[in-house]
């Protein structure tokens, strides 16, 4: 049997070293995705401890072992969504003193308007490959699609994005 897949069954049975192996296998990778996703560390160590929380608290409900890791990373995406819904909904939140640099805000609003209309599994993989790193293949098996699929959505992303920007 598969190491990971008997460490995903010892963590459904409740066996919290066993998860946190598990954990320790990705977890470099989820932080990376959430502080590219939200682009401020310490939201992206909430969002991943949530993220880690859940996991364990619903890994019962995991059926494939093979998905683990795509698994955790639809509720990693999620939790970065909801954050980002809240940064949208309360931007004045943040003390001047902590504020990033000024930018040129419309761009950015800009890009998020565009990103933010793309269906959800289209911004997944964008943020996977573009902020995360990840390469198509790598992504499909996450997401369990073939990697010619994800190349073909992400470009088809990258063009709807362009158009919007344009």
């Amino acid at each position: 049997m598969n190491p990971t897949n008997e460490l995903i069954r010892q963590a459904q049975t409740g066996d919290a070293h066993a998860f946190a192996l598990l954990y320790e296998s990705v977890y470099k990778d989820l932080y990376r995705f959430a502080v590219y996703t939200l682009r401020h560390t310490q939201d992206a160590e909430d969002a991943v401890s949530e993220t880690v929380a859940d996991a364990f608290a619903q890994i019962k409900s995991l059926r494939e072992a093979s998905a683990f890791r795509s698994w955790i990373f639809r509720i990693l995406s999620a939790k970065c969504s909801r954050r980002i819904r809240q940064y949208i909904q309360a931007p004045g939140e943040l003390d001047d003193e902590i504020r990033a640099p000024e930018t040129d805000l419309s761009e950015q609003t800009d890009l998020r308007r565009a990103f933010d209309a793309l269906p959800k599994e289209d911004r997944l993989i964008l943020s996977m490959n573009v902020f995360a790193g990840y390469s198509s293949q790598e992504i499909g098996e996450q997401l369990q699609m073939n990697p010619n699929t994800v190349r073909s959505r992400q470009s088809r992303a990258l063009k709807k994005l362009a158009e919007q920007l344009a």
